[in-house]
């Protein structure tokens, strides 16, 4: 890959993760009615690691060695951890406020950035995320701010997402991204059937319904597979700190899409 052109395509692809994720909310929480957390998890993330490997061809022959079982199976628990919580989380709590609580990873990477390469985020870094979290505050919370345990859990989400951003950039150093964020959905994946099979029944019965399935099916497809590959690649080029705020920006689209198809009302507070 010419480094130039991903260098300028970076920006771009984690902006269009966020967009798309900005798309994911109301519908994973319609689908959590019918089809329990870790279950959901299971489809959604052994998608992602067939196609994705499917993807990689060749490259498993010619570019796979041992230490990316290793490399993904880190960033698949951190990844497991997030989505888990997060998805818990959503249960107890709004849309809005689930993406708002999450989306304060923007604030937690420049400093565990810091803690893991020594690099100082600077003023730049440090007013882009202070800007971001008000401004996310400002579109995602109406009303009373209250405590639920849905709200401890998103988060708690934060801080598993803000280890991912900062894992992804450390471990994909020289490494094909596409083989690693295989191995990573997979591990995912595994950790959440074994969730599964211990805690919750099997959705059988949901799978059968359109109004589940086709849902369902975007978020394996989209949501996951390209949002997450578009966040992993996008990474690969640019530096963490930018990539959170950027990234952040899926809890904006979120309330976009709630205007623009659910009739939520335009407020002052929204429009600043």
């Amino acid at each position: 890959m010419d480094p130039v052109l991903m260098c300028r395509l970076s920006k771009p692809l984690l902006f269009l993760a966020a967009f798309i994720w900005g798309t994911s909310f109301f519908i994973m929480k319609n689908t959590l009615d019918a089809v329990p957390v870790l279950w959901l998890l299971t489809f959604r993330f052994t998608t992602g690691a067939v196609l994705v490997g499917l993807l990689c061809g060749r490259k498993w022959r010619t570019r796979f060695t041992p230490d990316y079982v290793w490399r993904g199976a880190v960033l698949g628990s951190l990844l497991f951890a997030a989505y888990a919580v997060q998805t818990f989380g959503l249960v107890g709590t709004t849309p809005s406020k689930n993406a708002f609580l999450t989306a304060t990873y923007c604030v937690l990477v420049p400093f565990l950035h810091w803690a893991v390469s020594r690099q100082r985020p600077d003023r730049f870094h440090l007013l882009a995320a202070f800007l971001c979290i008000t401004g996310v505050g400002l579109v995602s919370l109406n009303g009373s701010l209250t405590i639920t345990w849905g709200d401890l859990l998103s988060l708690g989400s934060a801080l598993f997402y803000a280890l991912h951003i900062v894992a992804v950039n450390k471990l994909s150093d020289r490494r094909d991204i596409y083989l690693l964020t295989s191995l990573q959905f997979a591990f995912t994946a595994l950790l959440a059937v074994i969730g599964g099979l211990l805690l919750q029944p099997f959705p059988a019965q949901a799978l059968s319904q359109p109004g589940v399935f086709w849902p369902l099916a975007y978020l394996c497809v989209v949501s996951t597979t390209v949002a997450l590959l578009c966040q992993n690649v996008g990474q690969v080029w640019s530096d963490p700190s930018s990539a959170s705020v950027i990234l952040s920006l899926e809890s904006v689209f979120g309330v976009l899409f709630s205007v623009l198809f659910y009739g939520d009302p335009v407020t002052p507070r929204l429009l600043a």
